[in-house]
């Protein structure tokens, strides 16, 4: 369903010169899978999920969504995807229901299909009490249930969510957990962006850790841990990040 393969995206800095944000990077995800990208703030993650959506085009390499190529179809792979940000903003002038009807009609859904979905979700994330809610009347658990209503409204068969908790209480963010379990439970594709290692464990069948652009380890957290000798997944996270910083400042010879 997603396939990535050595993509790499560089930027120009003018003090640093060119930057490598991604650095040969492959993976694929499978429809029913959720795959975690961990790595700490500035790994790349946000930079691969934004090519993944079509907001950046990456300097080399590929990647294709159910088919389509990120670059040269990217209207396919908007259709089909959903994408959710810890930051995502909304329209304080809104309602809940205005907010996630406007999303719907720009994805081009019929209205009698429109409404029926928007029915389904409004009662399956426990919506309806604040579905005339405005924006800037929200809570913060409001405004992520209505942002997750935004981004399956359109029912696509690719998920990206891009460190979705971040900023949540203990009990939102369990909530969206429990969302996102259930997703992949209907099939759904999905890639989930996170620096948080007890949302690894409890959510994904496979992750790749990311560190200054470059894929360090990828697998199953089992497989993780028998190359590594480690049962802990955090201090494995922290052994891979410190050896790649060892051999980054090591002089070659």
């Amino acid at each position: 369903m997603i396939h990535v393969e050595q993509l790499s995206k560089r930027f120009f800095d003018l003090r640093r010169g060119p930057v490598a944000a991604l650095d040969d990077v492959s993976f694929n995800v499978q429809p029913g899978e959720i795959f975690g990208m961990l790595g700490p703030n500035g790994a790349g993650k946000t930079t691969c999920l934004r090519i993944l959506s079509t907001v950046l085009r990456p300097t080399g390499g590929r990647a294709t969504i159910a088919g389509f190529d990120v670059q040269s179809q990217p209207a396919e792979v908007r259709a089909r995807i959903g994408f959710m940000s810890g930051g995502t903003g909304l329209y304080d002038r809104m309602t809940a229901q205005e907010l996630v009807e406007y999303f719907g009609r720009l994805y081009g859904i019929p209205e009698d299909r429109l409404q029926s979905r928007l029915e389904m979700l409004f009662e399956t994330l426990q919506m309806q009490e604040f579905r005339d809610t405005l924006g800037s009347k929200m809570s913060t658990g409001m405004r992520q249930k209505v942002s997750i209503a935004r981004t399956i409204i359109h029912d696509p068969p690719v998920l990206i969510f891009d460190e979705p908790t971040s900023g949540l209480d203990v009990l939102v963010a369990r909530a969206l957990l429990q969302t996102i379990a259930a997703l992949k439970a209907e099939g759904k594709c999905i890639i989930f962006s996170t620096h948080i290692m007890r949302e690894v464990e409890k959510l994904c069948d496979r992750v790749a850790i990311i560190h200054r652009g470059r894929v360090l380890a990828q697998g199953t957290l089992s497989e993780l841990r028998e190359r590594s000798g480690r049962d802990d997944v955090e201090e494995l996270f922290f052994e891979l990040i410190s050896q790649s910083e060892r051999e980054r400042v090591t002089p070659v010879c």
